[in-house]
């Protein structure tokens, strides 16, 4: 199945012995300049993963741990937040990375409520993790990114569909539905926009690009966004971006130099030229959403 090949492509390109590298990005250490520049949290973007535990904690909006029902099998534990606003939300499904259901992605869902969104961030683990636990039984992240292996493509699809259904149906919904994820994540959801033909929008944040039998599927609007300093997935970019030109398909890739692979969680890495690249790239983000979601 085809959201299968490519957790095994991103998989074989982070062998578990070197995830610690994938962890932090292959960076070196911020410098303090660099600590500095990010001490004081930037409220229009989300949280760093060092700032993620906080901001939740202080976040006005409401968030809940729900079950979402299956048609067979155990339910996919999903992080739910909702927006402060009068008048009905799109829905955004937030795919996380290889390390699950992680206070950061949780930040990432929560501020996309900020921005008047119903975002829902499923534990894709759920069932996994010892004792049919999820992420947070798994061990932390490397125990997170051994599990990530069993998601089955038949699975994933399934239980993508499964929140996206239940999620466009909540009274506070209006119907339209977008995914934005991140590596695995973001991979998964550039492959789901060729699976689910009735989603209206798709972030991609540094995941690998699908091949020409995908893309030729994909019929929803695609933002990808990149670190410059990441050749193993913006080597796919150029030739997704070909085809679906050549196709009449919408894809708006955009490369921020100097960024590493993972630069909105580690925002105060590689001199800040991450936090840069975050601060280009999530107003992109949220005017594709608004423009697709409405």
């Amino acid at each position: 199945m085809k959201l299968m090949a490519v957790a095994l492509l991103t998989l074989s390109s982070f062998p578990l012995a070197a995830q610690s590298d994938h962890a932090g990005h292959g960076a070196p250490p911020a410098t303090p300049a660099a600590s500095a520049a990010s001490a004081a949290r930037d409220a229009s973007l989300p949280p760093s993963e060092a700032e993620a535990k906080a901001a939740l904690e202080t976040s006005p909006r409401h968030g809940e741990l729900v079950d979402v029902k299956m048609p067979s099998g155990g339910p996919v534990k999903t992080w739910i937040v909702y927006p402060e606003r009068k008048d009905k939300a799109g829905v955004v499904i937030v795919i996380h990375e290889i390390f699950g259901l992680s206070d950061w992605i949780r930040g990432v869902a929560d501020q996309l409520a900020r921005e008047g969104f119903i975002a829902v961030a499923p534990d894709l683990l759920s069932g996994h993790g010892p004792g049919g636990g999820g992420t947070e039984s798994a061990g932390g992240k490397d125990g997170a990114a051994k599990l990530i292996g069993e998601v089955k493509p038949d699975e994933l699809k399934a239980r993508l569909d499964a929140v996206r259904a239940w999620a466009i149906h909540l009274p506070a919904a209006n119907g339209k539905s977008g995914t934005i994820g991140f590596c695995w994540g973001g991979a998964q959801s550039f492959y789901y926009a060729a699976e689910q033909t009735a989603l209206n929008a798709a972030v991609v944040y540094y995941g690998v690009s699908p091949d020409k039998n995908e893309l030729a599927l994909i019929y929803a609007p695609v933002l990808g966004l990149y670190g410059g300093d990441d050749a193993r997935v913006v080597s796919t970019v150029a030739p997704a971006q070909e085809y679906m030109k050549r196709i009449g398909k919408s894809y708006e890739p955009h490369i921020f130099e100097g960024a590493g692979h993972g630069f909105l969680r580690a925002q105060g890495e590689r001199d800040g030229a991450n936090l840069k690249a975050a601060r280009e790239a999530w107003p992109l983000t949220i005017a594709f959403l608004k423009k697709n979601l409405g």
